[in-house]
């Protein structure tokens, strides 16, 4: 009985977690010329360009895993 308890309640927990907000994807883009990249979100899928200030730009390469602090989940 024990057993069924604790997989219903394994089972339960996982149906009601949904995902948390992300603002962190994948680069897939850069631009020198406006210090922006572009980020598909690795929850919804989406694009969003964000402007960078120069050293920041600098330390973010296509492909790389990035997170936006100042923004909502796009």
């Amino acid at each position: 009985m024990k057993k069924v308890m604790l997989a219903v309640a394994t089972v339960l927990t996982m149906l009601s977690c949904s995902k948390e907000p992300s603002t962190c994807g994948r680069i897939v883009s850069d631009n020198v010329h406006e210090y922006s990249i572009t980020i598909r979100n690795s929850n919804t899928n989406n694009l969003k360009t964000f402007y960078l200030t120069e050293g920041d730009w600098m330390n973010a390469h296509p492909g790389d895993n990035y997170c936006i602090t100042n923004t909502t989940e796009w």
